[in-house]
């Protein structure tokens, strides 16, 4: 049992808290909100676990030659691929029974979160740029099952900042892949992607300040913007921003000097200061939507 939590890599899900964020910013706090958004979440922890068990069963053999992920259930042998596929159903079962319960939109955008990961397992992943593409759509499908299926209408800043951030999140881990090959001296044995024959340090790069640059920028006109002052008040929101300066700079930081960047969600619970820089955030954004 243990051996199957570890498959389900629970720590990830703090990943679609992204579901939150539109009740969060058009204040729908309402208990009948609150509870429909939570079916939402639970719904895209079932989902997301059911791909990762997906994942690790395509790249079973690949993840065999790796220095740390032959260590994951399914590669190492603890967990058989009959009962990982065995709890893909159940997981799917689960996650579908939790989106019918909230309406037809939660279970469109599941099953299209599920079609998009099965191809990008299968083929889109091996592509430079698209796979980051990707990754960042698994997340913005989030946002509208947290908004559209919750009849929210979705606000453009939202949707834009939403874009910027995780492409700048998978860019990093797409860097931090390259860094932890450059340090072993075998990599022949722990390329487990191939898209990173077709990124250079250099490209990789440009494409993160690129995306931090975008992602402050955006945020901040949206906190300034007439739409913002409109429903939260004149100047209110950008008291805000310093603190997604900050956990930017902190990151790209941690990147280069920790080794880190390959597990996004893990990072987040492990660095004290990125954990402050987020419930700092937290408080302050409603603090100044209240």
């Amino acid at each position: 049992m243990l051996n199957i939590i570890r498959l389900l890599r629970v720590h990830q899900y703090i990943k679609n808290l992204f579901v939150l964020v539109g009740i969060v910013f058009a204040k729908r706090w309402d208990i009948e909100t609150l509870m429909s958004a939570g079916l939402i979440f639970l719904a895209f922890c079932a989902i997301s676990s059911a791909i990762y068990i997906m994942n690790d069963l395509f790249d079973v053999e690949v993840d065999r030659q790796h220095p740390v992920k032959k260590l994951r259930p399914i590669a190492s042998g603890t967990v058989s691929q009959k009962q990982a596929s065995l709890t893909i159903l159940i997981l799917i079962c689960i996650a579908l029974t939790l989106a019918t319960s909230v309406n037809f939109y939660v279970v469109f955008f599941i099953l299209l979160y599920t079609c998009l990961n099965i191809a990008y397992s299968w083929r889109l992943k091996h592509i430079a740029i698209l796979d980051i593409f990707c990754i960042s759509t698994g997340f913005m499908l989030r946002i509208l099952s947290g908004t559209v299926g919750l009849g929210i209408t979705p606000s453009s800043w939202l949707l834009l900042c939403g874009l910027m951030l995780t492409l700048f999140l998978g860019f990093t881990k797409r860097r931090a892949e390259l860094l932890t090959l450059e340090s072993l001296q075998d990599t022949s044995q722990s390329l487990t992607r191939r898209v990173l024959d077709d990124y250079t340090p250099a490209a990789i790069e440009q494409f993160i300040s690129i995306s931090a640059a975008a992602t402050i920028l955006s945020y901040s006109l949206y906190t300034v913007s007439a739409e913002t002052a409109s429903k939260y008040g004149e100047g209110v929101m950008i008291y805000t921003v310093p603190f997604v300066i900050y956990g930017i700079y902190r990151y790209i930081l941690m990147l280069h000097m920790q080794e880190k960047g390959n597990d996004a969600a893990r990072d987040l619970y492990t660095d004290p200061h990125l954990i402050s820089t987020v419930l700092a955030w937290i408080i302050t954004t409603l603090i100044m939507l209240a």
